[in-house]
């Protein structure tokens, strides 16, 4: 494995920060296509999926991004 290029670490930590600030206009956004008794159970539901989805990707998509070879040369 090469070293861990600068450049592609910047443009993966920009994007997650981008997705980060995405989550709470998306969960406004599904909270205003329900009734007012179910708002607040989207809005978690938007932010507990914004945790998951971060879990996921620390342990499988971190070995992904930054590995150096997968299946020879399908991912990675």
């Amino acid at each position: 494995m090469g070293q861990i290029n600068a450049g592609d670490t910047a443009f993966v930590l920009i994007c997650a920060a981008l997705v980060a600030l995405m989550t709470p206009g998306l969960a406004f956004f599904y909270g205003g296509l329900v009734r007012r008794k179910n708002f607040l159970a989207i809005m978690m539901q938007s932010f507990i999926s914004m945790g998951v989805v971060t879990t996921i990707w620390v342990f499988f998509g971190y070995s992904l991004a930054f590995s150096g070879d997968i299946l020879n040369g399908g991912l990675g």
